[in-house]
């Protein structure tokens, strides 16, 4: 049996390009950073959820939710969330 050592079969999943319209409502939303503070899984997550969009409204509305929860902090993906506490040096 030969081993397989593609990426998806450790269950690591390719970084998503974020598009153009998904930069432009954070910038303009001024939540960049609250995007890019978050893991990557849920940045890749997020990116995924929207391509995954097939028509304008269900794109418009997830968005319109990517924006709201990240507004909030507290929610990924409709459901509670903390994020980790700072790493301290002792």
């Amino acid at each position: 049996m030969v081993a397989m050592t593609t990426p998806f079969a450790r269950g690591v999943r390719r970084p998503k390009p974020m598009p153009g319209f998904v930069k432009s409502a954070l910038t303009k939303a001024k939540l960049m950073n609250a995007f890019l503070e978050r893991p990557e899984y849920q940045r890749n997550d997020y990116l995924a959820w929207l391509d995954g969009a097939k028509l304008a409204d269900q794109k418009k509305a997830r968005l319109a939710q990517l924006l709201d929860e990240l507004g909030k902090g507290d929610v990924y993906m409709g459901a509670p969330w903390s994020p980790p506490p700072p790493v301290t040096k002792t």
